[in-house]
């Protein structure tokens, strides 16, 4: 049997971050105002080591290079997912990200950003920012150059367990008491629209209002997800979305269940819960990857996980 490659967290502090990180996860995070934890990441600026087996210690990033045989051999550069948990204990700044093709003319090299949330908690009538109100790029500019902000930007209520696609050119913000799980590409390219105002170190931070408008969307269109669910005795598949960039899953365990491994590579994460995979313990906060031709894989315990692969 092929070994389960368990993953060390990378922390990222944040201005509008908390601490929710140690107290609901557990993690031994750097401060009260982490914001990120990056927890399958091989992008440089977070990349997850091995925690146990032959490989411990040895970076994400390294395994793709060096034991391809491990992800089928695929033909990417770098291991093209990401997943995070997020804890916004305030707003995050508005923002929008670049498809592969602009990204690649603004930082050589690097991946578009594609992303999708899972709401793994949040505050009673919370909500985030996704979409916009301008009808063409004459307005939407208008809009921002006179900071019509509460005209432009689109608000929606939020509940626990929703999910929503960010696509490329989406006006976006998660907003304060929100937790959520974000798989996207591998890619730390994010142009800021609006940031409230706030100083960071006695400063503003940096936005990107040309950049912005480059590649917002225009008209906004809320973008399709799956939802479809698969239903039996020992639990529950929901397929999140599909596109070809990822595929996202939930499982809600509520026995054991025998699934496949038959992708080149499949990220798991604990999201509640505790359970056994193939004989060893896993628990809320887990991180992990079945590596190629893995085969089939026992779950047993009460437990939510997400699970993704390209």
């Amino acid at each position: 049997m092929k070994e389960i490659l368990f993953l060390e967290p990378v922390f990222k502090s944040m201005i509008w971050g908390g601490d929710r990180l140690r107290t609901e996860y557990n993690y031994k995070i750097p401060s009260d105002h982490t914001g990120e934890c990056w927890a399958i990441s091989a992008h440089p600026n977070g990349d997850c080591t091995i925690k146990s087996g032959s490989y411990k210690g040895k970076s994400l990033s390294w395994l793709w290079t060096n034991k391809g045989h491990l992800f089928g051999n695929r033909s990417e550069p770098t291991f093209p997912l990401l997943i995070k948990i997020i804890d916004a204990k305030k707003d995050l700044s508005i923002q929008v990200h670049p498809d592969d093709a602009y990204a690649a003319s603004y930082e050589s090299g690097s991946y578009g950003k594609t992303e999708c949330w899972y709401v793994l908690d949040c505050d009673k009538d919370a909500e985030i920012v996704i979409g916009h109100n301008a009808k063409d790029k004459d307005e939407l500019r208008n809009m921002i150059e006179q900071e019509r902000w509460s005209d432009l930007i689109r608000r929606r209520p939020i509940k626990r367990g929703d999910f929503f696609q960010i696509s490329p050119g989406t006006v976006h913000a998660i907003k304060g008491g929100t937790m959520i799980l974000e798989t996207q590409q591998n890619s730390d390219i994010t142009f800021r629209l609006y940031d409230y105002d706030r100083l960071d170190g006695g400063k503003p931070r940096q936005l990107h209002i040309k950049e912005s408008i480059d590649v917002i969307n225009c008209p906004h269109k809320d973008a399709a997800i799956d939802g479809s669910v698969i239903k039996c005795s020992s639990g529950e598949i929901t397929n999140l979305i599909r596109n070809k960039h990822y595929r996202v899953q939930k499982i809600d365990l509520y026995t054991e269940m025998v699934l496949n491994q038959d992708r080149d590579f499949m990220n798991i994460s604990v999201i509640e819960g505790e359970g056994v995979i193939d004989g060893t313990y896993i628990s809320k906060g887990d991180h992990f990857i079945l590596p190629y031709e893995y085969g089939s894989f026992r779950l047993e315990g009460k437990m939510s996980l997400i699970i993704s692969y390209k």
